[in-house]
């Protein structure tokens, strides 16, 4: 009998209707040096009466894994660059074989030789006489550091050239022997891509839900430029609600109802959601109401929202709250424009700043610095006072050392200021109530 001769198989009566065999939970291993296999979970009989599959010898298994795409079909992967090849009907691995030696991703891998790594026992990574040590192998992988440090470079806004600063480079050379000097064009474009890889892993997650809500605002900066941002909030398969910010687009005015509705409507569309919006959060302004009634009419062709869209808009109860007390607060309008003042006064210089701290130190006071508010946002000018009244001790004293400063409160506005933030407290709670924001 030759070896690639098929044993006769025994007859089997065919399965009655009744009887059905569940196979469940199917997963593919590969990566070491046995052969991928594929296991059954629920129902291990139904083995027994199937063929067994030839073991694959090829050494390209440890380096590919099967994997099985939506359709139904059958991919070979590379472990290393992800890439899916065809599935050979024959067996035959040549193909594989020539992928691996293209494939940029193995060649950085594999570059350079294992280190030994040694593990402190202790928690404070220091070592003891009579304890064990873990040792390891370790390979530094350049791909690697340069995505790390792309992160780096966005998370804390650095400029690009900071990977070209002599002491970076001379830091990184000391941490290990094997890093490589990057330039600004590099990281530039490793920026760029880090961008893009974590785009296209947002964009997968949006596929997988059904329903999102969002909540937009306008923003100026300090050279007058006009931003929009669009965040986006849902409910993961693990039933955990996920925040994401989608865009941060330049909106210059004026800021017409048509403008922000193309804006919206176009961001919506390049994530490909505009189909799963359940609610959108803005807050009371004029255009934003227009805007939002056209966004519904054009989403209303779909016919996808949420009970008919009687939801749909959704009015930003912070900045309800928010034009609640600026009008209140306007009737004291001017003992404010007294306390901003002065906080900017003392702030202007560190010399006047040195005077104010020593002051507070004389009277016992907390170590704390003064705040300028945002007037446009009424809790920030809440922080503002509180922190302010603080310091009310204060204030007369300076202005006895600094002739210049003429806009000290009175006792009788300081009064006023302490009545006011005691009402102030209530409404600052329950704006972090509603926006969701814990201590």
């Amino acid at each position: 009998m030759s070896q690639n001769s098929t044993p006769p198989q025994p007859h089997i009566n065919p399965t009655p209707p009744q009887l059905h065999l569940a196979v469940h939970d199917v997963q593919i291993s590969a990566g070491s040096s046995s052969s991928p296999t594929v296991v059954t979970v629920d129902d291990q009989q139904a083995n027994l009466f199937s063929r067994k599959a030839r073991k694959k010898t090829s050494s390209v298994w440890q380096e590919f894994t099967i994997v099985k795409l939506g359709d139904g079909s059958e991919k070979i992967q590379c472990n290393h660059c992800k890439f899916k090849l065809s599935k050979s009907k024959g067996g035959a691995t040549t193909q594989y074989q020539r992928h691996l030696l293209v494939c940029s991703k193995r060649v950085v891998e594999s570059k350079g030789q294992l280190n030994i790594s040694l593990q402190p026992p202790l928690a404070n990574n220091t070592y003891e006489l009579g304890k064990s040590v873990n040792i390891s192998n370790w390979k530094y992988d350049h791909a690697r550091m340069r995505e790390l440090i792309s992160h780096m470079i966005m998370v804390h806004e650095l400029p690009f050239n900071f990977v070209e600063y002599d002491m970076f480079n001379i830091v990184m050379k000391a941490a290990s022997p094997h890093y490589e000097k990057i330039s600004r064009t590099t990281l530039r474009g490793d920026c760029v891509s880090s961008y893009e890889i974590g785009k296209k892993r947002l964009r997968n997650l949006l596929d997988s839900v059904s329903r999102v809500s969002i909540t937009t605002d306008l923003w100026k900066s300090g050279q007058d430029i006009h931003y929009m941002v669009l965040t986006c909030h849902f409910v993961d398969g693990d039933c955990k609600l996920q925040k994401r910010v989608l865009n941060f687009v330049d909106v210059p005015p004026p800021h017409k109802a048509t403008n922000i509705h193309d804006v919206l409507y176009k961001c919506l569309k390049d994530w490909g959601i505009e189909n799963k919006v359940a609610t959108i959060t803005v807050d009371n302004a004029a255009y934003n109401t227009l805007a939002v009634n056209m966004l519904k009419t054009s989403l209303e062709f779909h016919k996808k929202l949420s009970l008919g869209g009687r939801m749909f808009h959704v009015r930003c109860c912070a900045h309800i709250l928010n034009l609640l007390v600026q009008d209140g607060i306007h009737e004291i309008k001017d003992i404010i424009e007294n306390v901003r003042a002065s906080v900017k006064f003392v702030t202007a210089s560190q010399q006047r700043i040195l005077m104010f701290s020593e002051i507070a130190q004389q009277l016992h006071l907390p170590k704390k610095k003064l705040i300028l508010d945002c007037v446009t946002r009424w809790n920030a000018t809440y922080a503002m006072l509180s922190t302010a009244l603080e310091f009310k001790e204060v204030f007369p004293r300076f202005q006895d050392r600094d002739s210049c400063y003429s806009t000290c409160p009175t006792e009788e506005e300081w009064r006023k200021l302490e009545d006011v933030c005691s009402f102030l407290e209530v409404f600052n709670q329950t704006t972090e109530l509603i926006s969701g924001i814990f201590f």
